[in-house]
């Protein structure tokens, strides 16, 4: 029994000194960054810069030539994850098809990006904004207007029409930057 209590009173004390120790280890942490320059930031006022590819709010955005660039081919509201967004397509008298509204719920959107990259027009873009808080979780839709911008966001010069190998007032099929005549199947015949 004597050895016993012996290593119970070793114990205790290993316990208390490593006590001790570990109190005047968080103390010396503390006394170390009294003397140090605080690296507050204030956030209001000063906002850290982002890098470009951050993501933040959703916008739309407009080519070159003042048109729409969503074409309404429902790939950003099929690719998203939480279904925040909708729209519905229709056709303008020359061709082009643009939405006819657009919505997206940012109470729902989980800010991923899917919706950018599978934009073939580069209409759908996310910024660098993040800061829109609000109150009222119904000011969270935000409609076609809210998020159409009069600029071109990230892709400057690029013009969906003038690629996209369909008749509209850019051009007839193969008229389109770097696309050739369409083959007539017929004459491959025998």
């Amino acid at each position: 029994m004597a050895v016993n209590s012996k290593l119970k009173t070793k114990n205790s004390e290993l316990y208390v000194w490593e006590a001790v120790k570990a109190l005047f280890s968080g103390f010396a942490t503390v006394f170390v960054h009294l003397f140090r320059r605080p690296i507050t930031e204030q956030y209001p006022e000063y906002k850290r810069p982002l890098p470009v590819r951050a993501r933040g709010r959703i916008i739309l955005t407009i080519d070159p030539d003042g048109g729409e660039r969503c074409v309404s081919c429902y790939l950003c509201s099929a690719v998203c994850p939480v279904n925040c967004i909708s729209m519905e397509g229709a056709e303008k008298p020359d061709g082009r098809r643009y939405a006819a509204w657009f919505r997206i719920n940012f109470a729902r959107c989980i800010l991923c990006g899917l919706c950018e990259e599978a934009c073939p027009t580069s209409a759908i873009q996310l910024t660098t904004d993040y800061e829109f808080c609000k109150t009222d979780i119904l000011s969270f839709v935000y409609e076609k207007k809210d998020l159409l911008v009069d600029h071109q966001g990230k892709d400057k010069d690029y013009n969906f029409y003038r690629y996209a190998g369909v008749t509209t007032n850019y051009g007839d099929k193969g008229e389109h930057i770097g696309e050739h005549k369409p083959v007539d199947v017929k004459s491959n015949m025998p």
